[in-house]
């Protein structure tokens, strides 16, 4: 077998080693922060901050302290990413497969799927999400029957605050439903709170941070290990800034907003160092996906080009920041691919739990990568999809695109040969790579990673059950 098979089968097939594995007594906290819709440029570290009108010391101090990823991979659109990060798999498994072969209409996670939070529970973790699920809204979908003790936020995406403030409201069917903050343990109904509107929205992510907090504090006092996941709404349309962020940077509500998110982690931090558990716990700021593609939503990519749903950098490249002092060495910055399908093993691997061993993972385990011990990413290749479209692969600095895309539209653009990029010397994705030039190698290990990628899939009979 070609030694680049081998290792595309390894980052598909979940055959991992798990180098680092956690002792009962020493399993650390994990605090998870994901935005939702946030630009690769947006922090100080990645070259925002004091640029976009807001620094962000609270935020860059993780990368100072920890590890910077400038080469974090995910997926093109809010619900398979979030997918993607509680099971280890692409988006492309957790759908239902019908008897002629195809994968199903998105709808969140499968109760079959084990999530990350399971995986925690499993190893005597309390787990909490505050904030946005986008996995699934009906009986048996919410987060406390996927592996969650505790949740507060919204079942759906967080675009909903315009309905209630439309003024063509009053013309919509009575079947249309309003979206509210749920609160529910597990084993409960989730109980609705307060609607979501643009006040409550701009006021949310606040109450959000303070629950957290709360939660952490709360599980401290216990002495057992904790995973706090906060998924913000922001930068998710609207973005309001809170009102005792609103005109305070004078740059406009991105910017308020963006100062406004620097200080509730700033909070969270300083809740864990005030707890004393500062080198008892990871710590984790990322985000689901690249900016909004709505136009003047204002979101900054940094130097990729495009935005969410499309098959470009600037859609699939987002920050990713982890502290664990002691553990990871501090000021680490690598452009060596991950993707957020790691996440489960590397996190079962810190924390010594299990890593599903029934079904196909996507994800490597990159514990040692993080942790120093190997100078080289566990992965060297990923799979875009949009949708249920095959859009292309990435391995090492090289991209092979299918189809691109019309970005004001979205719409496919079907070619006759695929585009090659170099994301080193064109990381805009300006020029394709000419047929016929020195070049044109990379098409052998970039259709290698496909064709494993391929038959994988087709092996996987998909998510069974509902």
């Amino acid at each position: 077998m070609h030694p680049f098979t081998v290792s595309c089968l390894i980052a598909i097939t979940g055959v991992l080693s798990i180098p680092f594995n956690a002792s009962a007594a020493d399993k650390p906290n994990i605090v998870l922060v994901m935005m939702d819709n946030f630009g690769y440029g947006e922090v100080g570290a990645y070259g925002g901050g004091e640029l976009r009108g807001a620094p962000t010391p609270n935020i860059d101090s993780i990368a100072k302290e920890g590890f910077q990823s400038t080469n974090y991979n995910v997926e093109a659109e809010c619900t398979p990413s979030r997918s993607a990060l509680m099971t280890g798999r692409y988006g492309i498994r957790t759908r239902k497969q019908t008897d002629g072969g195809t994968r199903g209409v998105w709808y969140g996670l499968t109760k079959w799927e084990i999530t990350l939070a399971e995986m925690l529970s499993a190893v005597g973790y309390t787990t909490g999400i505050f904030g946005k699920w986008h996995l699934g809204d009906t009986e048996g979908r919410f987060p406390i029957d996927q592996g969650f003790d505790e949740w507060v936020g919204l079942p759906r995406s967080s675009d909903r605050a315009f309905w209630p403030d439309s003024d063509s409201i009053k013309t919509a069917p009575d079947s249309l439903e309003f979206t509210y903050v749920l609160s529910a343990k597990r084993g409960e109904k989730p109980k609705k709170g307060a609607l979501l509107d643009r006040a409550k929205k701009a006021t949310l992510d606040r109450e959000l941070t303070d629950t957290a907090i709360d939660f952490i504090k709360r599980k401290a006092a216990a002495d057992a290990p904790f995973f706090a996941f906060l998924s913000y709404t922001q930068t998710h349309e609207p973005v309001d800034a809170h009102p005792d962020f609103k005109g305070k940077t004078g740059y406009g509500a991105f910017a308020d907003v963006l100062a406004q998110t620097d200080v509730y982690v700033g909070d969270l931090l300083q809740t864990i160092d005030n707890l004393n558990l500062k080198d008892e716990t990871i710590f984790i700021f990322t985000a689901d996906n690249g900016r909004e593609g709505v136009p003047r939503s204002f979101g900054f990519t940094g130097p990729w080009r495009g935005s969410m749903f499309s098959p470009y950098e600037g859609s699939l490249r987002v920050p990713f920041l982890i502290r664990w002092p002691g553990k990871i060495p501090a000021g680490q910055v690598s452009n060596q691919i991950i993707h957020q399908v790691d996440i489960f093993p590397t996190l079962a691997a810190f924390a010594g739990g299990e890593v599903p061993k029934d079904r196909t993972l996507d994800g490597a385990d990159q514990s040692s990568f993080l942790m120093g011990t190997s100078v080289k990413s566990a992965r060297e290749s990923v799979i875009i999809y949009i949708g249920n479209t095959l859009f292309g692969a990435k391995w090492q600095n090289w991209k092979i695109l299918l189809k691109e895309m019309e970005e004001d539209t979205y719409a496919i653009k079907e070619m006759a040969y695929p585009s090659i990029y170099n994301l080193i010397v064109d990381p805009k994705e300006e020029v394709p790579e000419l047929n016929y030039l020195d070049n044109t190698w990379v098409d052998f290990p970039l259709y290698e990673v496909l064709e494993a990628h391929e038959a994988s899939l087709a092996a996987d009979p998909g998510a069974p059950g509902p």
